[in-house]
């Protein structure tokens, strides 16, 4: 099957250029940014000081520095940020026009495979010849049930482990300190994860973000963003099992395969 490749408008780059630019996001990101090398690409947040998600990106080593993939409608607010947290840091913060590209179901010749599942397909940066539209590019990612923290996780709304950062490779808990690293490290240490963002199914349109996902009649959990047929929702995971419904109509949470590979168990535990 040939790959399709889309151009996504819904992501911009900030370039973060200057000696200290790796150690300046080393102390900020949930990733590891030191370690980071020209053209490779990992994924990461920043949170709040209390630990709950303001920004996911995808952060690309670059010779002069990194460059940030972030939404496109967050990319001010998130230099905003970066400037406030700059201080007497040696870098230099700004926009970089380039676009963001995405080639699915594999890794297209010119392409960096996603850095949270293979599955994903491949991110590159840069014009390339768009053979689909972003749209398409939304329908596999929720076939693949990964959510779009952005849109499934406003601001500063949830934590990260609730967007499954932990599963995603979005969370080194190797490295050390980071902006909201108290409260992330203490929820995958003592397994307070009582709710993650997963795929829900129905039959027709989707329900409007916000609406209830019920388990008989107890609130189970509630629907963040969607489509014909499926949606992400944030689910309670001790009332998976069950008969769910939403608006009425039967639905189903599914466990995608990357995360079935462990256990419930595990799963809860982060």
């Amino acid at each position: 099957m040939t790959d399709r490749i889309a151009r996504l408008d819904s992501r911009a780059l900030i370039r973060v250029a200057g000696p200290d630019a790796q150690p300046f996001l080393h102390n900020l990101l949930t990733q590891d940014i030191e370690t980071l090398v020209p053209g490779e690409v990992r994924f990461a947040g920043l949170l709040s000081p209390p630990g709950r998600l303001l920004f996911d990106l995808f952060v690309w080593g670059a010779d002069d520095g990194v460059v940030l993939d972030v939404a496109a409608d967050r990319r001010e607010a998130l230099m905003a940020r970066l400037s406030m947290y700059r201080l007497r840091a040696q870098v230099e913060i700004g926009a970089d026009e380039r676009p963001v590209c995405v080639s699915w179901p594999g890794t297209a010749e010119g392409f960096v495979t996603d850095p949270r599942l293979p599955e994903l397909g491949g991110r590159a940066l840069g014009q390339r010849t768009a053979t689909a539209e972003e749209d398409g590019w939304d329908a596999h990612r929720l076939d693949v049930g990964v959510p779009d923290p952005t849109r499934d996780g406003g601001h500063d709304a949830h934590f990260p482990i609730e967007a499954n950062f932990d599963l995603l490779n979005g969370i080194d808990f190797r490295k050390g300190c980071f902006v909201g690293q108290e409260t992330t490290s203490r929820m995958k240490r003592r397994g307070e994860i009582k709710k993650r963002m997963l795929p829900l199914t129905f039959d027709g349109p989707p329900p409007a973000p916000g609406t209830e996902v019920l388990n008989g009649e107890l609130r189970a959990g509630e629907v963040l963003t969607g489509r014909e047929g499926g949606a992400i929702a944030l689910m309670r995971l001790d009332r998976l099992d069950g008969t769910l419904t939403v608006e009425g109509r039967a639905a189903a949470a599914r466990r995608p395969h990357w995360m079935s590979k462990t256990s419930p168990e595990e799963i809860s535990q982060g």
